[in-house]
C-alpha cells in the first residue's frame, strides 16, 4: 500500500505562484512514475503534469510553460511548481502514482495509476 499526501494548495490571486508538494510512503518511491491531475467543479479529472521514471516529463498544453513537475527520490516527493496562475486553474490537484510501472517514460492516462492523495484546493482569484 502506497500513501500519498499533498500539501500546498491556497488561495491565491492570479499571476502568482504556488508549489505543491506530494510526499509519498514506501522504500521504492525512485520506481514509481508519478503524476499531478486536477478537477475543477463538473470537470473530469484531468492530468497536469508527469514524470517517469526516467525523469520524462509530460506537461499538457494547457498549463505549458507555466507548470513543471520534478521529483526527489531521495526525499520521497514530487513537487508542482505553478507560475502564472489563471483563475481557470482553480481545482483540486490530485497526486498519483503508478507502482512498478511497464515502461521508464510518464503515465498520462488516470486509469493507469495505481494511488492516488486525497487532494489539495487551488483557488485562484480574478
Amino acid at each position: 500500500q502506497v500513501q500519498l499526501v499533498e500539501s500546498g494548495g491556497e488561495l491565491v490571486q492570479a499571476g502568482g505562484s504556488l508549489r505543491l508538494s506530494c510526499a509519498a510512503s514506501g522504500r521504492t518511491f525512485s520506481s514509481y512514475a508519478m503524476g499531478w491531475f486536477r478537477q475543477a467543479p463538473g470537470k473530469e479529472r484531468e492530468v497536469v503534469t508527469a514524470i517517469g521514471t526516467n525523469n520524462s516529463t509530460y506537461v499538457a498544453n494547457s498549463v505549458k510553460g507555466r507548470f513543471t513537475i520534478n521529483r526527489d527520490n531521495a526525499k520521497n516527493m514530487v513537487y508542482l511548481q505553478m507560475n502564472s496562475l489563471k483563475p481557470e486553474d482553480t481545482a483540486v490537484y490530485y497526486c498519483a502514482a503508478v507502482v512498478g510501472p511497464l515502461r521508464p517514460r510518464f503515465y498520462t492516462h488516470r486509469n493507469e495509476y495505481d494511488y492516488w492523495g486525497q487532494g489539495t484546493q487551488v483557488t485562484v482569484s480574478s
